[in-house]
């Protein structure tokens, strides 16, 4: 693998990375005794490590790295088999937007436990009747007195159960005139009224999705992000760019995992006349394919990290969203591939690749579908107007 864009430090994160998931592994994750639970042992040594909180500032316990060397550790993790899809949101968008907004108290209260795994936090911004058009979110705040008072619903929040604190995208009651003007508040997971309910997925993963009811939550002051509510939208954009590069770190890590796996069988699996299947262009020239666009995916996904890294949201933007599609792509087709390669072997248990499927698949759809990646493009890069 070329790593011929990055530092020398970026190079050592990355192979330290990549020996510490091989030490857990794809069994680690998959195996009988994991099954359904959060990787809590992996978790916590990539914390001790200083791997989760290495896009945080250093005054508060991070590596005082950013998006390009958290996405690398995702990556990394991925591509040995044990992805920690928490990373997306606890350090990379809530750790980042307190970082980036939050008061000092917050900071001093959520970052170090954030950037060393102690303290999770989840993000809900999804909603049953708004889905991927945000401005129709209906959760609300309303102030009474000195407290903030929140109602509403979200769901396929993922991990609440294993976080200290849910993220919750709101809006300011009084919003009348439909513009979006979101507010972002931290709500504790034992607040009275905050409740959630598992949803019954089809997909067998560690993090679990959950509908929350905010019913009348009350919340102090200081649960708002920042000073003000109406900076909720920088704060809410200052996420979503993360998410996504992030999001595209999965699925590379995953692509990865699955062609090392099905380049591993094609050199050793033979069938006709001695020779490994590998040696046939029918079998050989798909997973170079494969890999190909899987490098791609990671150069847009680096874009996008140095973009953000240097401040340039705007620009960032873009590239993200990018990153996000061309690497849920890459990895959907480098999946099919590696099944493919295998044949039944790839729908066995012993190869790890099967329950791949479906988690590649999902990557086109969250955290945002392709197709609302492509009204983006379409609209803010190429200038078209504007469909929905």
């Amino acid at each position: 693998m070329s790593t011929v864009l990055e530092t020398e430090e970026h190079k050592a994160l990355r192979a330290a990375v990549a020996a510490l998931g091989k030490r857990f592994g794809r069994d680690y994750s998959t195996g009988p005794a994991r099954k359904g639970e959060h990787p809590r042992e992996l978790w916590e040594e990539a914390g001790k490590l200083g791997y989760l909180g290495v896009n945080l500032p250093e005054e508060y316990g991070g590596g005082g790295g950013g998006m390009a060397e958290l996405s690398i550790v995702l990556e990394e993790l991925g591509a040995a088999g044990s992805p920690l899809l928490m990373m997306v949101v606890s350090p990379a968008i809530c750790g980042t937007v307190i970082a980036r907004f939050g008061t000092e108290a917050q900071k001093q209260a959520w970052l170090p436990g954030l950037s060393d795994g102690s303290l999770t936090m989840s993000f809900g911004i999804t909603e049953p009747d708004a889905g991927s058009n945000s401005h129709r979110i209906t959760t609300t705040a309303r102030r009474d007195g000195e407290e903030w008072v929140l109602s509403g619903r979200k769901v396929f929040i993922s991990g609440v159960d294993i976080s200290d604190a849910t993220l919750i995208v709101g809006r300011t009651e009084d919003a009348k005139s439909g513009s979006l003007k979101p507010c972002l508040f931290i709500v504790p997971r034992d607040a009275p009224g905050f409740s959630r309910t598992r949803i019954d997925m089809e997909l067998q993963a560690a993090e679990k999705q959950f509908e929350l009811v905010l019913d009348d939550v009350r919340l102090p002051a200081g649960a708002l992000v920042g000073e003000e509510a109406d900076t909720g939208l920088l704060q809410l954009f200052a996420g979503l760019n993360p998410e996504r590069i992030m999001g595209a770190a999965f699925s590379i890590g995953m692509g990865r995992y699955a062609v090392e796996r099905a380049v591993e069988y094609a050199k050793t699996r033979t069938v006709w006349k001695g020779a490994p299947i590998g040696a046939h262009q029918a079998i050989a020239h798909p997973l170079a394919q494969a890999h190909i666009e899987l490098e791609l995916s990671r150069l847009m996904m680096q874009k996008a990290a140095k973009l953000y890294d240097d401040g340039d949201d705007t620009g960032a933007g873009e590239a993200a969203n990018m990153a996000k599609y061309a690497a849920a792509e890459a990895c959907v087709r480098a999946v099919d591939q590696a099944v493919h390669t295998l044949g039944g072997n790839g729908l066995t248990r012993e190869y790890g690749l099967a329950s791949l499927i479906t988690a590649a698949r999902v990557s086109r759809v969250a955290p945002v579908s392709r197709e609302m990646i492509l009204n983006y493009v379409s609209h803010q890069t190429l200038g078209l107007p504007k469909s929905y």
